[in-house]
C-alpha cells in the first residue's frame, strides 16, 4: 500500500503521463540495477522495496487512478492481472538480466560470423581526384574454402553434438541465493555456443570454413576526392565465416601533389610568371588548366601580384553539380641587365620616365655619362652661338 505523500512517478521516474509501456521500462530497468543479489550497496534493498510497491500501484489502473485523484491507494483493493514482477515470475526475471533462474530453453548461437574489414591505400594522380578514375587495388582476404565449401568439416563428414554441454551451447552454473536457487550460463567454449563440435575439421582450411587469398578489388574513385578521404567498398572485405555476411573494404586515398597547381578546396591556384617588358606592354599568354591551354589577354601596365579568375576551371565538388575556380597569379619577373645594350636601354627608358634618382645618389659610371653629354651639349651650343 502506497504512504500517503510518496511520488510514486518520481520513485519510477517517469511522468504522470506516462504510458503503461513507458512505467513497465522504467520498472524493469530499476529493477535490473537494484536488485540485492546484483547491487550490493546497503540501501539498495530497501529502495529496491519502494521501486517494486510503487509499480504494483502504477501498473494496476483502478489503483492508478485512486491515486492520481486523492494521492493513495487506500480502500482499492490490488488487481490480480499485474502483478508484482511484469516477466511473469522471478525465473523470467533473472531470465532477462542475469542469465536464467530454474529451466528454461538454452539460446544456441549459430557459427555465422562477419568477415572482418579490411584496410588499404591508394595512390592517385592529381588529375585522378579531380575528375575521378576507375582503379583496381590488391587485398589479402579470407574467402570460402572450396575442400569443405565453407562447412568447416572434412568432406563426408558432419558437426556432430557437443559431449561437453550435450548440444544445449552453453555451461549453466547453479549457485543459492537470497530468493533460492539460481541458475545461471555461460556459452559453451568447446562448440561456441553452437551446440555443436567439428569432430574431423577439414584438413585445408582447418574447420575454419575459409582460406587465404589475394584478391583484386575495382574501386570507383569519384570527381573531387581530395588527399586522406576514405572511400567504403561494400562487402569487398574478408568473407563471412560459415554463411555470415563479407565484410568491408575501406581504401585510404593518397593523392601526389601537382607540378603546377595547387589545392584549396575546391578551387585551384598557379603562378604564372611574366616578363617586365611584356607586362608593360600587354601581350597575350596561354595559360595552363587541367583541361588544357587557355588565352589570357594581359593589359599594358599588368602589375606583379595581378590574380585572374577562371570560372569553372577548378575541382568539381564531390557529389554536387559545379566546379571550383581555378586563380591565376601575374608576377612579372625583374630583368638584370646581360650586357652593355639591354643597360644602356633601361637606363634610357628610366630617364624618359624621370625614374632615376637624384644626382648625388647616382652611380658613379651613369655619374660620369651624363657628365660627359652635358658637357657636349655644351660645346654644340657654344659653337652655335655665332657673331
Amino acid at each position: 500500500m502506497a504512504a500517503r505523500g510518496r511520488d510514486l512517478y518520481a520513485i519510477l521516474g517517469v511522468r504522470p503521463d506516462a504510458t503503461e509501456e513507458e512505467i513497465k521500462r522504467a520498472y524493469r530497468k530499476l529493477a535490473r540495477e537494484l536488485h540485492p543479489d546484483v547491487n550490493k550497496d546497503p540501501r539498495a534493498e530497501e529502495r529496491f522495496k519502494e521501486v517494486n510497491e510503487a509499480y504494483q500501484v502504477l501498473s494496476d489502473p483502478a489503483r492508478r487512478r485512486q491515486y492520481d485523484l486523492f494521492g493513495t491507494t487506500e480502500g482499492v483493493p490490488a488487481a490480480a492481472g499485474p502483478d508484482l514482477f511484469p516477466f511473469g515470475d522471478f525465473g523470467d526475471l533473472f531470465d532477462t538480466f542475469f542469465g536464467g533462474f530454474g529451466a528454461r530453453r538454452p539460446r544456441r548461437r549459430t557459427r555465422a560470423e562477419r568477415g572482418r574489414d579490411l584496410f588499404v591505400e591508394l595512390e592517385l594522380d592529381f588529375e585522378e581526384a579531380v575528375f575521378g578514375a576507375r582503379k583496381e587495388v590488391e587485398v589479402d582476404t579470407l574467402e570460402e574454402c572450396p575442400r569443405c565449401r565453407g562447412s568447416g568439416c572434412e568432406p563426408g563428414t558432419f558437426p556432430s553434438r557437443c559431449t561437453r554441454c550435450g548440444g544445449l551451447g552453453e555451461i549453466q552454473d547453479v549457485t543459492r541465493g537470497l530468493f533460492g536457487t539460481v541458475m545461471t550460463a555461460r556459452p559453451c567454449t568447446a562448440c561456441e555456443g553452437t551446440g555443436e563440435e567439428i569432430a574431423a575439421p577439414c584438413r585445408q582450411c582447418r574447420g575454419d570454413g575459409r582460406v587465404p587469398a589475394r584478391q583484386t578489388v575495382v574501386v570507383e574513385v569519384p570527381a573531387g576526392v581530395s588527399d586522406g578521404m576514405e572511400l567504403r567498398v561494400a562487402a569487398a572485405g574478408q568473407e563471412g565465416r560459415m554463411g555470415g555476411a563479407s565484410g568491408d573494404l575501406y581504401v585510404s586515398l593518397r593523392v601526389r601533389p601537382h607540378p603546377v597547381f595547387e589545392r584549396r578546396g575546391q578551387d585551384l591556384h598557379c603562378t604564372l610568371r611574366v616578363p617586365m617588358t611584356l607586362a608593360a606592354l600587354g601581350t597575350d599568354l596561354e595559360v595552363p588548366t587541367l583541361e588544357g591551354p587557355e588565352r589570357l589577354r594581359l593589359e599594358p601596365g599588368t602589375a606583379s601580384g595581378t590574380v585572374v579568375k577562371f570560372k569553372g576551371r577548378g575541382v568539381p565538388h564531390l557529389g554536387k553539380r559545379g566546379r571550383g575556380d581555378l586563380y591565376v597569379r601575374v608576377e612579372v619577373e625583374t630583368p638584370r641587365p646581360a650586357s652593355r645594350e639591354e643597360r644602356e636601354l633601361l637606363e634610357r627608358l628610366a630617364r624618359l620616365r624621370g625614374d632615376l634618382p637624384a644626382e648625388p645618389g647616382l652611380t658613379g659610371r651613369l655619374r660620369r655619362r651624363l657628365e660627359r653629354e652635358r658637357a657636349g651639349e655644351g660645346r654644340e651650343g657654344q659653337a652655335g652661338a655665332g657673331p
